[in-house]
């Protein structure tokens, strides 16, 4: 894929569904009671991922484009797979439905492609494993041959990081556990769940008996989340809220490019995601949030952005590290494209959960932007990027869909003409991505 610099962005823009609610729906609906459909489900390929290895566990699924039908087994009505189950690229995929598997009465296998079978698969096995599952693995990594026919008991689980998906990991085997399961987040200096919370509100949503709260320690915000295995989940219609994520890639083209201005229709604002607004804003991004509203338990709503001439802190420190990065973690590569353009330049820190994605996403961040000219330094747990002047060149994907859409919006400021290898790994969680953003590039006539 090549990139030509661009002199504005303009133009109205409706996204695709968010992944991780999208993957949440299809699961709880699936061992929930009775039909139900979903709205807006995410185009990926990550959540395709998913929907088949749904049905390949006896799931009756029915898709009409954007819109999933899903006929619920129940907690326990889940069938005994005839092939090992395919995650893809998907560690939402794995993670979560291990969770599921392991409270059913049969064997399964869970593999995925050459990037998933690399990722760290003990943070789940070690819960799971205290929750008395039975699983064999590739020293911590997939394949995940999960052995059913084990009750599994409740526990209380501190998770070591805070990860939305071992923490959805263990609620979702919690409601195959006898008494109440419980997982606590790390302390947080702000009262918000230091990691999304999409699977708490869809499970509130759907019925399950489940509860959360924070207590304080030593100056610390705790946060707990119990479920009780006695919970049955009733299906309901869920919308799926525009994917933030995919709309980082468009609010930090619109700020950086004076002139600019998008909107970005039904946009899911939950707060354990919006961090990213918080961030342009206070480099001082013009946002707006329009026909703000509440849909099955998520905030949505509009976002009007309009590029500035000149884009610098208006707090202390242009550094981002602590608790905000959980809330964050997605929206990492392109924050450096931004740190690119703004005053000052920006450095984050305490993201060494990047090296365990798709990609290294430090190191590949940190290559691309020397191989475009830019003044940037690589950390164990981050990076620093000084405020440069992009020049076009040959960027790598490294095959992460994040990189190569971060690298696209790099384009449109840089010098000159980029060229990104493997372009079309975007697919994964965006296939529409280069279609949308060619529609709203603009250039001085």
């Amino acid at each position: 894929m090549k990139i030509k610099s661009a002199d504005f962005v303009k133009g109205e823009i409706n996204l695709p569904g968010d992944k991780s609610i999208s993957h949440r729906a299809a699961m709880l609906l699936a061992i929930s009671e009775s039909r139900a459909k979903i709205e807006n489900f995410a185009t990926s390929e990550d959540c395709s991922s998913t929907l088949r290895c749904l049905q390949d566990l006896g799931v009756n699924i029915e898709r009409e484009g954007n819109t999933v039908f899903i006929e619920g087994v129940g907690k326990k009505g889940l069938k005994k797979p005839d092939k090992q189950l395919d995650c893809g690229n998907s560690g939402t995929t794995m993670r979560l439905l291990s969770g599921i598997l392991a409270g059913q009465d049969f064997d399964s296998i869970l593999v995925g492609d050459n990037s998933l079978q690399s990722r760290p698969m003990k943070r789940i096995i070690e819960p799971l494993e205290l929750m008395g599952a039975k699983i064999e693995s590739n020293e911590g990594k997939a394949p995940l041959n999960i052995h059913g026919k084990n009750p599994l008991k409740s526990i209380e689980y501190i998770l070591p990081i805070a990860s939305a998906q071992v923490k959805s990991c263990v609620l979702l085997a919690g409601l195959n556990a006898d008494g109440s399961t419980k997982a606590i987040n790390p302390k947080s200096k702000k009262e918000v769940a230091p990691s999304r919370n999409h699977t708490e509100l869809m499970l509130k949503y759907l019925g399950a008996n489940i509860e959360e709260s924070f207590r304080v320690a030593e100056g610390s915000f705790i946060h707990e989340v119990i479920v009780k295995g006695a919970s049955t989940l009733k299906a309901k219609d869920i919308y799926i809220p525009s994917d933030i994520s995919s709309a980082a890639f468009f609010l930090v083209a619109a700020s950086c490019l004076s002139g600019s201005e998008i909107i970005l229709k039904n946009v899911g604002l939950n707060v354990t995601r919006s961090a990213i607004l918080e961030v342009l804003q206070s480099f001082g991004t013009e946002i707006k949030i329009e026909n703000e509203r509440e849909i099955n338990s998520e905030i949505i709503g509009d976002i009007r952005v309009a590029g500035k001439e000149t884009l610098s802190s208006n707090i202390v420190s242009n550094k981002i590290d602590g608790d905000i990065i959980a809330n964050l973690i997605d929206e990492i590569p392109i924050l450096a494209v931004f740190g690119t353009q703004i005053v000052g330049g920006l450095e984050v820190r305490d993201a060494e959960e990047l090296r365990a994605k798709e990609s290294d996403r430090i190191s590949s961040v940190v290559e691309n932007l020397k191989r475009m000219e830019a003044d940037v330094i690589e950390y164990e747990d981050g990076f620093r990027v000084e405020k440069s002047k992009l020049k076009g060149a040959k960027v790598d994907s490294f095959g992460d869909h994040r990189i190569a859409m971060a690298f696209a919006v790099a384009g449109l400021f840089a010098e000159g003409e980029t060229e990104i290898i493997d372009a079309d790994c975007a697919k994964v969680s965006f296939p529409e991505f280069f279609q949308v953003l060619q529609n709203v590039v603009k250039y001085e006539t």
